[in-house]
């Protein structure tokens, strides 16, 4: 699931864009009214210098949290709170619209900031890149040149003339390496490792390299058993592999190998605390962050082929016919992969009928087909794939765009994955949270049921295209009829926008020590088991999971502790996520300003009343064009209709539409681009 955008709407902004749900930015505050005059909550910075400030959720003994209004704050009470904020407000309204006022901030979401340098008032100051960000900020004495991007610390927090000092000097704007290093700084995730913590890691590798039999002795041997990995072709680090063993009766063991992260990470050491911190590897475009150093992310823990390796194994005997489990294992295994596949490789293999290895993936293709129908029979939604991959030169210039083929070979691995995670948390709530006398800490990846006020809105989002999406009498929407409005718009001109649209309508998939089940996968029970080298949740899912099996106490402490991580780990994933997609989208306008002046075929994906967004079929860059250029006068937006239309109320331009389009301009600093009709 992709994150939610809390912008809403007011009568200083009405826009109808696919950024958010069902293509709209709306308004609504539907919550409980009831509230202290002066209360605590996080703030939203929009674009425009007003903002909202949703309140701290209240909580009793005995009642699960209530939700608390978002209250309005204008643009003249923000005081000088930013985006992320931790504020106290007075409300200065109630009813069903509140509003309010930031008295001081709490806490600062972040104290540092990247902009660019430029001239301003014939003084150097920083222009945050950041859009929400208030104004400029000045820098005494500043000696860096125009036209760099710097690090800023922000030291004096004065409305409307905030001081700071440059930490760092990124490199010239425009810069492949500078941008790339501006998209990842800006949300506070760090490029390099702490000398304790690369030391730690060294230490380790020495240690354990080889392996020592003590160890080994300890662990069930799976290295005389078939064992692969399935990755992309890029990949250095093998969190996972899956084995294969023919059994009696028509079965098959299937073996879903972990990288041991655990064995090696404990808990209170440098590597943990920097891995907590950075909750994620990062990937962007050209290169992957990652969450631990490469000493252990791509060599000691990374499942290599032909090396013995340490495992955290989920093992199960599968009917062939069924995809039935007859049994299931967890425990710490010693592997040792025979072969290092690429999805290609693998799909090669699959199609063509024939290598050493055709039975094994053959077979396991076949299961994970079971597998997957058995999910969406169940009422998982089957979403659909739209991810780019760029082809960029030795100056990281993008050659091209390219959408990502989804083979066989990648739902097989993702199948099995699913299923370990599946099981290893059902094994817990089963056994260890459903028995209070036993109860132990845990990380589920949890997913809501949608909100009914987005499902209507989307509901009828996809009328004013034509299609129809069914409502519950409660509002809600069944996961069956989600996939049959997939199956309307498969190959439609508008399907792309409204496959986003029901992205953006769910809940934010998150982790959490109270199970509640996903939602969008049809499961009951669901974690992150499988993921331990670029996840921090599935690390800790590792250790209570390794407690529970080998019967160790669990400290008190570890409940609070895995509160607070889920909490701090959902957040973090955000600012990781954004990442990943600012890096895309630089590159998408960075790739479009070398074809201005070319025509283009591409959809409506949003409707203003400044004017129409369109998005490129080939390339998935989305762009504006403007009301004056659009060569229709009169035009106004319909609301109710997702078009602008004419004096006569006829619809002229229509969310869906295709158009053919000229590409007239770009703005990198931005991430802009201009179009016009042909």
């Amino acid at each position: 699931m992709t994150p939610h955008e809390k912008e809403r709407n007011t009568s200083q902004q009405k826009t109808y864009k696919k950024h958010n749900t069902q293509g709209i930015k709306h308004s609504h505050h539907r919550r409980d009214e009831n509230h202290n005059t002066s209360s605590t909550g996080s703030f939203s910075l929009t674009s425009r210098g007003f903002g909202f400030v949703s309140l701290e959720e209240k909580t009793t003994t005995d009642k699960p949290s209530v939700p608390a209004p978002d209250i309005f704050i204008p643009g003249r009470a923000t005081k000088d709170a930013l985006h992320g904020d931790t504020v106290e407000i007075n409300i200065t309204r109630k009813g069903a619209r509140p509003e309010g006022e930031i008295v001081r901030v709490v806490k600062r979401a972040k104290e540092s900031f990247v902009g660019t340098v430029v001239r301003e008032d014939e003084k150097l100051v920083v222009r945050p890149i950041n859009k929400r960000f208030p104004g400029v900020i000045h820098i005494p004495d500043i000696d860096t040149e125009e036209g760099m991007k710097v690090l800023v610390h922000i030291a004096d927090w004065k409305r409307g003339h905030l001081t700071g000092t440059i930490t760092q000097v990124i490199g010239k704007a425009g810069l492949h390496e500078t941008e790339m290093q501006a998209i990842v700084l800006e949300k506070g995730i760090a490029t390099t490792f702490p000398d304790d913590v690369e030391q730690e890691a060294r230490m380790l590798k020495k240690e354990w390299s080889p392996l020592p039999e003590s160890e080994i002795a300890t662990r069930r041997d799976m290295r005389t058993t078939t064992t692969f990995t399935i990755d992309p072709i890029s990949a250095k680090d093998f969190d996972d592999a899956i084995s294969y063993k023919e059994m009696s009766n028509d079965r098959v063991e299937v073996g879903v190998h972990i990288a041991d992260v655990a064995h090696f990470v404990r808990e209170k050491t440098a590597l943990d605390t920097e891995a907590r911190k950075r909750a994620f590897s990062t990937y962007l475009i050209d290169r992957t962050i990652p969450m631990l150093p490469e000493i252990l992310s791509n060599d000691l823990c990374s499942l290599n082929p032909r090396t013995d390796k340490l495992a955290f194994s989920a093992i199960f005997i599968l009917e062939k016919k069924t995809g039935a489990i007859v049994d299931r294992w967890f425990g710490k295994t010693v592997i040792n992969s025979n072969n290092r596949f690429s999805y290609e490789e693998a799909q090669e293999i699959i199609d063509a009928k024939e290598d050493t290895f055709f039975t094994e993936l053959n077979t396991l293709n076949e299961i994970a087909h079971i597998l997957r129908a058995k999910k969406v029979k169940n009422g998982a939604i089957e979403f659909g794939d739209d991810e780019l991959s760029f082809e960029l030169d030795e100056a990281g210039v993008p050659l091209r765009i390219i959408r990502k083929e989804r083979f066989d070979a990648h739902r097989l691995v993702e199948e099995y994955m699913l299923l370990a995670n599946k099981e290893v948390a059902h094994f817990f709530y089963a056994e260890y949270q459903k028995n209070k006398q036993h109860m132990l800490p845990f990380l589920y990846r949890i997913h809501d049921v949608p909100d009914p006020e987005k499902i209507q809105m989307l509901s009828l989002f996809v009328h004013a295209l034509g299609h129809t999406l069914p409502l519950k009498k409660d509002g809600t929407v069944s996961a069956k009829d989600l996939n049959a409005l997939f199956k309307q718009v498969d190959g439609n001109a508008s399907e792309a926008l409204i496959r986003t649209s029901a992205i953006r309508s769910m809940s934010k998939a998150v982790y959490a020590t109270k199970n509640i089940g996903h939602f969008g996968l049809a499961f009951e029970y669901y974690t992150h088991f499988t993921s331990p080298i670029r996840r921090y949740a599935d690390l800790l899912v590792h250790r209570i999971l390794f407690m529970a099996l080998s019967h160790t106490p669990v400290p008190k402490h570890l409940f609070n502790t895995f509160n607070t991580i889920a909490k701090e780990t959902s957040a973090r994933e955000l600012e990781v996520v954004s990442a990943e997609r600012e890096s895309i989208k630089y590159k998408q306008v960075e790739y479009m300003s070398n074809h201005i002046g070319e025509t283009f075929n591409a959809v409506i994906s949003g409707v203003t009343d400044w004017g129409i967004y369109v998005e490129e079929k080939e390339t998935k860059s989305e762009g504006l064009m403007r009301l004056e250029d659009l060569g229709v006068s009169g035009l106004s937006l319909n609301e109710s209709a997702y078009a602008l239309v004419n004096e006569a109320g006829e619809k002229i331009f229509t969310l869906g539409d295709p158009l053919k389009v000229i590409l007239t301009g770009s703005n990198l600093e931005s991430r802009q681009l201009d179009f016009k009709l042909v």
